[in-house]
């Protein structure tokens, strides 16, 4: 019997694969805890179109976190700190306080969303990469200057 996959099976197959199985197998235990659909003409269209609108989705996403990620690269944040004589800041800057000044800027990012290392402890120039989508990551330029 000929089912498609409506979940990632480890010995079958993937989602959307049309799979050759047992009678027995389909019918006690794909078709009833819904991981499978019998393979029929009908299904396997719905399971296209399906298909073509989360491709479609997908690419939207994926289109708004690229726009988004461009407006993170178009800002440069310039974080005055205090700092000793040989640049060491007293403190240090955080992914938390990235957050904060991004949103000062109008732009709303989790602060998990921003991958630091390691906080930030010395002046100077820095590039901290902040993940908007699984796919897309922005770089984002910190400039940590001497307060006053």
């Amino acid at each position: 019997m000929k089912v498609i996959l409506k979940e990632n099976m480890e010995n079958l197959g993937h989602i959307g694969d049309i799979v050759k199985v047992a009678p027995g197998y389909a019918r006690n235990y794909l078709l009833p805890r819904g991981l499978a659909l019998e393979a029929t003409s009908r299904n396997a269209k719905a399971l296209d179109h399906a298909k073509r609108q989360m491709e479609y989705k997908k690419n939207k996403v994926l289109e708004v976190a690229k726009q988004f990620a461009a407006r993170i690269e178009g800002i440069a944040l310039v974080l005055p700190h205090q700092a000793g004589e040989e640049g060491k800041l007293f403190g240090s800057v955080t992914n938390m306080e990235l957050a904060e000044q991004l949103k000062a800027q109008g732009i709303e990012v989790d602060r998990k969303k921003i991958a630091l290392a390691e906080p930030i402890r010395q002046l100077g120039e820095y590039t901290v990469a902040v993940k908007v989508h699984p796919e897309v990551t922005a770089k984002l330029k910190v400039n940590v200057t001497k307060a006053e």
